[in-house]
């Protein structure tokens, strides 16, 4: 796989999907085998948590695509990066959607008291690193050789 010439990061999966897959399994298996108290019967306190990681997910998700879309790039993984964003959210993380997805995801899973769907979180983050963030890193490097190894050594990953 020649980097140099990919057209896009050729990640395993796209992230939006891995989490709505995820989500929706986790649900599932909370209806077959519940480890909670039950789907739609979360404690109040968890519930309100669950809505402020929703919110607060989706404000940061929303401020990272609209760097995207200022900077006049693709957002979705099966197209090609034409700008290396570094503002705005991405001054603090090379990450701010999937920060974002992750907030949405725990919230979702927490509001809707789907235990199952937590417990799979993990494994969903680990498909999102090494299938996802690792590939697009070596993307980007090849891509933007030299403004991507500054942004990499300045900014974390994650937060």
């Amino acid at each position: 796989m020649n980097t140099g010439e990919q057209s896009h990061a050729n990640v395993v999966i796209r992230p939006p999907l891995l989490y709505l897959g995820a989500l929706v399994l986790g649900v599932s298996m909370e209806a077959v085998w519940p480890l909670g108290a039950g789907l739609f019967a979360p404690p109040l306190r968890q519930a309100v948590i669950g809505i402020v990681l929703v919110m607060s997910g989706s404000v940061l998700l929303g401020l990272a695509a609209g760097c995207f879309r200022k900077a006049g790039t693709n957002i979705p993984t099966v197209m090609p990066t034409l700008v290396l964003v570094t503002s705005g959210p991405y001054a603090w993380s090379r990450n701010p959607i999937y920060i974002g997805l992750t907030l949405i995801y725990t919230g979702l899973a927490l509001a809707v008291n789907a235990w199952w769907a937590v417990v799979l979180l993990p494994g969903v983050l680990g498909i999102l690193r090494y299938g996802v963030i690792a590939r697009e890193e070596v993307y980007l490097a090849a891509r933007f050789p030299d403004q991507y190894p500054a942004y990499y050594a300045r900014v974390r990953r994650w937060i």
